[in-house]
Formats: C-alpha cells, structure tokens, sequence
C-alpha cells in the first residue's frame, strides 16, 4: 500500500528528507486549516472533515513531488513520514492506546494512498476536478455551490504547486 505513495524508498532518502519534510507539512497544514474549506466549501468542521482536508491537500502536494522525478522522493517520502508521525501523535491525544493504534493509523495512511491515487488521475487528466473533489473530502451528501468552491479551491492550489520549483516546495514555500 505505500508502494502508492512513494515509488522508490531508500535509507537515503529517508534521512535527508526529514527536517524539510516538517516545513512542508506545516504549510500543508496551514494550507487544510484556512476557513474556505469550511465556509465557502462546507466541509464538516470534524476530526472526520478535518482529516479529509488535510489527506487532500498532502495529497496533492505528494503528487506533485512525484512529478518532479528522483529530486521529489525524498521529499514526498519526508512529507508522507511526517503525516504518519502527526496521525499517530493526535490519535495518542486522543486516547487511543497501542493496541488499536496501529490499525487506525494503517487506515489513515491507506486513506491518504487512495487520495493520492485518486489526484495523480485528475491532475493527470484522467478525471475531472468536481467528482474527484466529492471523493476525496466529503462523506455526505454536499450543496453544488459547496463542491465547485471546493474544485475550485484544489485546482487553484494545484496550480501553486505546479508553479512551485522543487526546492521551495520542499521547504513549504509555495507560490
């Protein structure tokens, strides 16, 4: 399953991507927590919406550092560790103990994979940005005005990643 996520995984990698993998993450964070989503684009202000934001953006930040070739992986490798650590550390706080916080976190991880599966089609061409926008944040029924704010939203964020060179991007800078 995180063959999906990351496609070439060495110890490498995974040591130089750490610390730029942090300020990535932060500014995807930042990026799920603005108020649109949950205003103009009425996504359930839940754990549960919440989490859908912020899989989506890392999503697409993931998919865009594969775009990049042998210079994205260790970043995009650095961005999905560092999105496991937090998923782990919030379900801690919440109370969850390690008997069952391996398999939620092993779900939230395949929940992350089948996004960015799901964006790597649709930034690709394969698909169009409303569906995969309903897939991918909401659970529940949405009001159209909702939904093409939220595609709307992603295609104008996918644009600042798409205008993002690799090294900004992997210090959380984008355009």
């Amino acid at each position: 399953m995180l063959n999906l996520l990351f496609r070439r995984l060495t110890s490498a990698s995974l040591k130089d991507g750490r610390a730029r993998g942090a300020e990535l993450f932060a500014s995807v964070t930042g990026e799920a927590r603005k108020p649109h989503w949950y205003v103009g684009g009425e996504v359930p202000d839940t754990i549960d919406g919440r989490f859908a934001m912020l899989a989506t953006i890392t999503a697409l930040a993931v998919v865009r550092l594969e775009q990049m070739g042998e210079g994205g992986t260790a970043p995009s490798v650095a961005l999905t560790e560092r999105f496991i650590e937090v998923m782990e550390s919030e379900h801690r706080e919440l109370g969850l103990g390690d008997p069952g916080l391996g398999r939620t976190v092993r779900k939230l991880v395949g929940s992350l994979a089948r996004r960015v599966e799901l964006w790597r089609g649709t930034t690709g061409g394969e698909g169009e940005w409303v569906g995969a926008a309903r897939e991918s944040i909401y659970k529940d029924a949405v009001s159209p005005d909702a939904l093409l704010h939220s595609a709307e939203a992603l295609r104008a964020y996918w644009v600042r990643l798409d205008r993002t060179g690799l090294d900004a991007l992997a210090e959380g800078r984008i355009a």
